[in-house]
């Protein structure tokens, strides 16, 4: 292949003279890990509520959360991007607009990538958690419920600290997910890891030591999450449940 390869281009200062490329990309690392987390707390928390709901006897709120989750499964995450990114402004009141088209543009980028991102992956870890709920044997509601728990209290107590113990696996594939969807905020101009790759061989034209570096950044993501999370799996598993010994 006539290529000439040149790792060392990751040394070389960028034209502002600032930083170096690789000093580019570990900014672009820092994006998508901030991205990534902040996106993921919104997913979890969201999730998890959708994801009670969906298997709570009233037929309005369960109804409310299966189109919920359909609505956001079923809609293209990057035509999601774009509505937030794009289309909510417009429908935002016009002083609350205005405002926030006139903030920092990478204020704008952050919290729309945000924003969708944690309430897209939300759809996906609601479904995790009716799962891990509706898994569960009948036997511990209704002897919570005989107890004298409110269904409140069921949940909370009973059903909800067993679910998330089954689930952990599942929700470690989602929290992987996000990390990797988080690519598609470039297309909004967010600069985080992918999008400096791509200003990386724009200014040196090294494609292959660009984004072999991103994948190798991404590996290196995507194995200290499954590490972290193979550890609480491990901490929590229930014998006799999913993911029991």
């Amino acid at each position: 292949m006539n290529y000439n390869w040149n790792w060392s281009v990751f040394l070389t200062p960028v034209p502002s003279g600032e930083t170096t490329y690789l000093g580019w990309l570990f900014t672009g690392l820092q994006w998508t890990v901030a991205l990534s987390l902040s996106a993921w707390v919104i997913a979890l928390v969201v999730g998890s509520i959708v994801g009670v709901l969906r298997t709570v006897p009233n037929r309005w709120l369960s109804s409310f959360a299966a189109v919920y989750v359909e609505c956001f499964r079923n809609v293209p995450l990057l035509v999601q991007l774009f509505s937030w990114y794009f289309v909510l402004p417009e429908l935002l009141p016009p002083a609350l607009g205005n405002a926030y088209k006139q903030s920092d543009p990478l204020l704008q980028q952050f919290l729309a990538a945000m924003l969708c991102l944690g309430l897209f992956t939300a759809a996906r870890v609601a479904e995790q958690v009716r799962a891990g709920i509706e898994s569960l044997p009948r036997g511990q509601k209704n002897a919570g419920l005989a107890m004298g728990f409110t269904l409140a209290q069921v949940y909370r107590h009973v059903l909800l600290p067993m679910a998330f113990r089954i689930i952990v696996p599942p929700l470690t594939s989602e929290f992987l997910n996000i990390f990797k969807n988080s690519a598609v905020a470039t297309t909004i101009g967010l600069i985080e890891l992918s999008r400096q790759a791509q200003q990386l061989v724009d200014y040196t034209a090294q494609p292959y030591e660009a984004f072999i570096a991103v994948t190798l950044l991404y590996v290196c993501i995507n194995v200290t999450v499954m590490f972290l999370m193979r550890r609480l799996e491990e901490k929590v598993r229930v014998p006799g449940f999913i993911g029991g010994k």
